[in-house]
């Protein structure tokens, strides 16, 4: 094998076989020190639902 290669990414291709992202999922990019704190999306997510059961219901 080559110490190094030479790739065009002229000619790439999206991943035809790569899973689709779902219409109920989205991508949010943490600042990194809040990735230091939250590891997982799971305690990203407890935390967020704690402060919306705490906002005012929107009329």
């Amino acid at each position: 094998m080559l110490v190094e290669y030479e790739f065009d990414y002229r000619k790439a291709k999206p991943n035809r076989f790569a899973a689709k992202d779902s219409p109920d999922h989205y991508l949010i990019e943490l600042d990194p020190d809040v990735a230091e704190v939250f590891k997982t999306s799971e305690a990203v997510n407890q935390v967020l639902r704690a402060i919306v059961r705490t906002m005012p219901k929107a009329a």
